[in-house]
């Protein structure tokens, strides 16, 4: 039992830290009482990350085989890709939290309960990484929805409170899709474990031995899940939610959602698909509605995002397109014979540079957005003579949104498009190009009202320390990735190796 606890560590740390934050809050000395102590809530609230990276550092340094850490009756498994994403949610959970300690004010005395919800959405994110049962699954993935319907309301305006609701009925009805999708497996197969060890029924092996006979069954189920998961990782066309649930959100939280919470979306994808259903999804007709969904999801992104006047709403259909180029990776992996690390690991390792990148961007909207309190493109003009560090930084995110070298999404999307050709899908690279070339003229056109138009203001828009430090931290990696990619290529292929085994 503490071998299995221990190996759940990172996981138990977030929760943890997230519950001892709620706890203190309702103490009479700490609840709802000094503006001051947002400051103490935030220090303690990065003790959580700090102790689940600590915690998967000594996980993976130790002397042990990764993969057959497994627990929980196998529920659970310790690996290269459960670890590679205990590392980067922990960060994005880190950088959330930094970059929030002012905009958290706006909460009314709900400061607690903002950090609170962020890391228990993040521990759910890390279970949902290591999950190899489709129980285990649809638990984590309830848990961090919930939490992020919450965190959606949290500002109690009439916006923020739409927000919430859309993002409620519509995730409501994706998990029940999702939920159908599971119910569907299960009856086909008679376990919910997705791989288990030899000699032990799961998935992936009676789908191996008895997979003709049940074909019909697993495509209704594997799009039940591709319909129901979809809507997490809003692709077209289950992203009718995503620019009025960014626009209403508060700016932390849509930041956290646009990283954090895709990246869960795409994680468990890659675990149910390409762990527990590799035949079944490797196949040329997979790999064509792969590819015709990203195609459609990079092309309307773009499309809507070139006539968006509020930023967050842009980069609510920037992430739309975002997530076609993430869909260009799946297909590839589908379309790949014998590729399936190449295609898997292009995923993961955009996934990565995709939250550096987007982070950097929001980190700014978030400073402009708590001290102007507005969110139009419009008031970003001549942005670099009110505040060069923050005009610089968005300038920087929005280059690597748009795949310019020498930044990391340059190294991302060269690395998924030749994952793509790899796999015979030149014309899928073809529109992922001319769509790079779509977004160039939205993103750089803020750029250009940054540091070419005329102020609306003489303010300056000075910015906290945990902020800058965390904005610091997102270009650095920015250009650290886009240089020297290797370490973060190298980790990624580790991660996707484990579909290969």
């Amino acid at each position: 039992m503490l071998d299995d606890l221990d190996r759940i560590g990172p996981v138990l740390a977030m929760a943890g830290v997230a519950s001892l934050i709620l706890v203190w809050d309702f103490l009479p000395s700490g609840g709802r009482l000094p503006a001051a102590r947002g400051r103490p809530l935030m220090v303690a609230a990065l003790l959580a990350p700090l102790l689940s990276v600590l915690w998967s550092v000594s996980l993976l340094s130790r002397d042990e085989d990764l993969s057959a850490l497994s627990t929980f009756a196998n529920s659970v498994v310790i690996d290269d890709f459960a670890l590679f994403f205990f590392l980067l949610f922990a960060a994005i959970a880190a950088a959330i939290v930094l970059s929030s300690q002012d905009y958290a004010k706006r909460f009314s005395g709900y400061e607690a309960e903002f950090y609170a919800l962020v890391l228990f959405a993040s521990s759910a994110m890390l279970l949902l990484a290591a999950s190899r049962d489709l129980i285990l699954i649809f638990v984590a993935l309830e848990l961090t929805s919930i939490c992020q319907y919450i965190l959606a309301a949290l500002q109690r305006d009439e916006r923020s409170t739409e927000a919430a609701v859309k993002y409620l009925l519509l995730g409501a009805t994706a998990s029940a899709v999702i939920l159908y999708g599971m119910a569907f497996l299960f009856g086909l197969t008679g376990t919910t474990r997705l791989v288990a060890p030899a000699g032990e029924p799961s998935i992936a092996s009676i789908i191996a031995e008895r997979g003709g006979e049940m074909q019909a069954g697993l495509i209704l189920a594997s799009v039940f899940l591709i319909t129901g998961l979809g809507f997490k990782m809003a692709v077209v066309p289950f992203q009718m939610w995503v620019p009025d649930v960014y626009e209403g959100a508060p700016t932390p939280v849509a930041a956290f959602l646009s990283v954090a919470s895709k990246g869960a979306a795409f994680a468990v994808v890659l675990r149910i698909f390409f762990d527990g259903l590799p035949d079944e999804v490797a196949s040329s007709d997979w790999a064509e509605v792969f590819a015709v969904v990203a195609a459609v999801s990079m092309s309307l992104g773009n499309l809507f995002a070139l006539v968006q006047t509020n930023i967050k709403r842009l980069l609510g259909y920037s992430s739309i397109a975002q997530a076609g180029n993430f869909m260009v990776g799946l297909a590839a992996v589908s379309a790949a014979e014998g590729g399936l690390s190449l295609g898997a690991s292009g995923v993961i390792f955009f996934v990565a540079t995709y939250a550096l990148t987007n982070l950097g961007a929001f980190i700014v909207v978030i400073a402009i957005s708590g001290r102007t309190g507005s969110d139009q493109v419009a008031d970003y003009a001549g942005l670099a003579r009110r505040a060069p560090w923050l005009a610089g930084a968005l300038a920087f995110g929005l280059v690597s949104l748009t795949g310019i070298p020498p930044t990391a999404g340059f190294v991302a999307k060269v690395y998924v498009f030749n994952a793509a050709i790899e796999s015979d899908l030149a014309w899928l690279v073809v529109v992922a190009v001319l769509n790079s070339v779509l977004s160039a003229f939205y993103y750089l056109r803020i750029v250009r009202l940054m540091f070419l138009a005329e102020p609306v203001s003489s303010e300056r828009l000075p910015i906290s320390p945990a902020l800058g430090l965390s904005l610091a931290v997102a270009v650095a990696g920015i250009v650290f990735v886009g240089i020297v990619p290797s370490p973060l290529l190298n980790a990624a292929k580790d991660a996707a190796a484990v579909f290969s085994q």
